[in-house]
């Protein structure tokens, strides 16, 4: 994978959350560079054309927003006029951020993640800010919700993902502008990394369920259909394979049992959520799971890795993953309470969007196994094909179209002529430069409508159409649809008074059907070129081919199913190589939370103190012990003696106003950076603290003893004076 540049701009001090982006991306397997805007400068890196974030040619970029802070710095960081003044410029800087995204969405096909973070405590409980701050969010999300290529993530959306007792950070904040703890920066982090592995992972399209002991507890042939119980943790499976089931993906079964037992569980336990109408299809026999699986993914015409298998068997799953390698395996804890905390933390289940099509994909190939059976009862394939009163248009890209086209070049593998992978955003960017055109193809017959199926994108030169991209989805393949398209190019060119329409074939492994339909259609215009060929139609030839079925069988019969695009399928982790399965299961297991991920963070954040002309000196008294504690943990240091420098251990200023929150909350003392540069050394800063503690003890005295006074009358007073004089 080409490295990535995680292009960063913030409305605060960011770069704590470097920590665990770094660590993620190395989980994951993504060549990376984190890269940091300069500090506050949100609009100028989405308007500038040479910004770090505009310049960002291969990643993502991240937008973080705390609307907090537009309210409260204002002409140099003066604090605004009045709370009028500041929500009438938070508003203001919302929708001027609206703007400045499109904008810059229109200029890069580089996907943009903004994340809005949440208010610092004090501001989340005043009531009418905190509902201020809603109505801006849903502004912006709803605003951005139709941008190709912005992904938006809101602050209930992180709270609910990685939930942080303690999340912002007043000290630091006013230290240096880090509102935020360790601890919500690791869950920031953590977010991003999700949303990240996302948008470079092919996504999953089937998910096949076990019954027994997994959508259940107990066994339905032994127990009966009222014998075995919907328990709460089952009941959140089911309820979570509802919701992907709307979100696009197809709900199959596999499972070792008689299947009118299984049949009968659905027909009579009404009150599961997961219907029998979820179901797009099932294999319930005593077979091996894997030869079910690979009998699916026949049947749906899916390749295997589009499959997640879930299941509560070990021996199961170290079947499906033995025989089926490419299947995502993903085994329920044991400790059935904590299925659905494991079900909501593995991360191939996210969707970043979902279409119009996805939500009617279940339809789609309900449908589709309709005409399956309709074709195999046909005397003739040609008479299967007329019966089917087939409609085919083709026509111009509209804006509503990209995310659908996106999706249909990262998914469509086995009619593709190129294979070309592209994003929201460089669909948009391709079309509005002007040099290229895009066509998109939809298909309706009498069972229902596919969906936007087919895309065409290519350019016309002086003398010739030059095709980049030309693909259908497998579920359109085989029915006259291709045929029309290059017939489509040939009536473009013919009116644009064009010689030629050239197609180049690149073989991907997995596009022979693209080949083969070349072939058949005019392999006399074939040319052999490196990696590929290239057909070069006369225009008459193209404008006037037909569909012959009996030359070209439907693709879609044949028996190599259509593979999803590559994905981070062996990722390296400890020097060597774990699968899919691995990886998303340990995610799932093992770093599902914040306190998990800051466990890994610190045991690789220890290192040995470094050498220094100081000779180390350990601690004396209390304060120096909690002390050096607290700057062995910030600085991931084993050991700090009293008279170590604190730069000369590596610190810098962040780490210096992190450092500095930690010692002011230990020791409920006021400090600023110029008692760090002035005094870096575990002794020097106890010395500090010590005065401070005192200074303020005097204070607290003299304190009370004015509150004591203010309690005496007129009379005690000068009866008190008055024995003061006598002494």
């Amino acid at each position: 994978m080409q490295r990535q540049t995680l292009a960063i701009t913030a409305t605060f001090t960011a770069e704590p959350i470097e920590e665990s982006l770094g660590f993620w991306m190395q989980e994951l397997n993504i060549p990376s560079n984190i890269a940091f805007a300069p500090y506050n400068q949100v609009f100028q890196q989405l308007l500038d054309p040479a910004s770090l974030v505009s310049t960002n040619q291969h990643g993502i970029n991240v937008v973080l927003v705390r609307f907090e802070d537009w309210g409260k710095f204002q002409n140099g960081g003066e604090e605004a006029a009045s709370r009028l003044n500041a929500y009438e410029k938070i508003e203001r800087n919302v929708r001027d951020l609206l703007l400045a995204s499109k904008s810059a969405t229109e200029r890069s096909a580089t996907p943009f993640l903004v994340c809005l973070c949440p208010a610092s405590s004090a501001s989340v409980a005043d009531l009418k800010l905190t509902t201020f701050f809603l109505r801006m969010e849903e502004l912006m999300v709803s605003e951005l919700r139709g941008t190709s290529g912005v992904y938006v993530v809101t602050t209930s959306e992180l709270a609910a993902a990685y939930p942080v007792a303690v999340y912002d950070d007043p000290r630091a904040d006013k230290l240096g502008h880090v509102p935020y703890t360790q601890a919500f920066f690791a869950a920031l982090g953590t977010t991003i990394a999700r949303k990240i592995y996302a948008t470079k992972s092919a996504p999953y399209k089937v998910i096949a369920l076990d019954c027994d002991q997994t959508l259940w507890k107990g066994v339905c042939g032994e127990e009966g259909p009222h014998g075995i119980e919907i328990d709460p943790p089952r009941k959140a499976l089911q309820e979570f394979m509802v919701a992907q089931h709307q979100s696009g993906m197809l709900i199959c079964l596999c499972s070792k049992n008689n299947e009118e037992d299984v049949v009968e569980v659905f027909e009579q336990r009404s009150e599961m959520p997961l219907k029998r109408d979820h179901i797009v299809a099932w294999r319930i026999n005593w077979g091996a799971k894997s030869d079910n699986l690979k009998s699916l993914s026949e049947d749906l015409q899916l390749g295997l890795d589009s499959f997640i298998f879930v299941d509560d068997d070990p021996i199961a799953c170290a079947e499906v993953e033995a025989n089926c390698p490419e299947v995502l395996t993903l085994q329920l804890p044991q400790e059935s309470s904590r299925i659905p905390e494991f079900l909501n933390h593995v991360w191939a289940f996210d969707r970043l969007k979902i279409t119009g099509e996805d939500e009617k994909r279940t339809v789609l190939y309900k449908q589709n196994v309709e005409r399956e059976l309709v074709r195999r009862e046909s005397l003739s394939f040609d008479g299967f094909l007329a019966s089917l009163g087939l409609k085919i248009q083709i026509s111009e890209l509209q804006p509503q179209h990209i995310e659908r086209v996106s999706q249909l070049t990262q998914r469509t593998n086995q009619f593709n002529f190129t294979t070309v992978r592209r994003s929201e955003g460089e669909i948009q960017a391709l079309c509005q430069a002007g040099e290229s055109e895009c066509l998109v193809v939809r298909v309706s017959d009498r069972f229902g409508d596919y969906g936007l199926v087919g895309l065409v994108i290519f350019r016309a030169g002086s003398e010739a159409i030059d095709v980049d991209t030309f693909l259908l989805s497998c579920r359109a393949l085989g029915r006259g649809v291709e045929q029309q398209m290059l017939v489509k190019l040939g009536e473009i060119a013919k009116r644009r008074g064009l010689d030629h329409v050239d197609v180049t074939f690149f073989d991907s492994g997995k596009n022979r059907p693209a080949l083969d339909f070349l072939e058949n259609v005019g392999t006399n215009f074939k040319k052999a070129i490196d990696g590929g060929y290239f057909f070069r139609f006369p225009v008459e030839f193209a404008a006037k081919i037909t569909y012959n079925p009996g030359i070209t069988e439907p693709a879609a019969a044949g028996s190599s199913p259509e593979q999803p695009a590559p994905s981070l399928s062996r990722i390296s982790h400890d020097g060597g190589t774990q699968s899919r399965s691995a990886l998303l299961s340990r995610i799932a297991t093992q770093l599902y939370s914040v306190e998990k991920v800051l466990e890994v963070l610190e045991s690789q954040r220890l290192r040995a103190r470094p050498e220094l002309a100081e000779t180390y000196k350990a601690p004396r008294t209390p304060v120096d012990e909690r002390l050096a504690g607290i700057w062995a943990q910030v600085l991931g240091i084993d050991k700090v003696g009293i008279y170590d420098n604190f730069f000369a251990l590596g610190g810098h200023s962040l780490l210096g106003t992190l450092l500095l929150s930690r010692v002011c909350d230990a020791f409920q003392v006021s400090l600023s950076l110029r008692d760090l540069f002035e005094a870096p050394t575990v002794a020097g800063l106890a010395q500090i603290i010590k005065q401070g503690q005192v200074e303020q003890a005097s204070a607290q005295e003299i304190s009370a003893a004015l509150r004591e006074l203010g309690d005496l009358s007129d009379e005690d007073v000068m009866a008190l004076l008055a024995n003061q004089d006598d002494g």
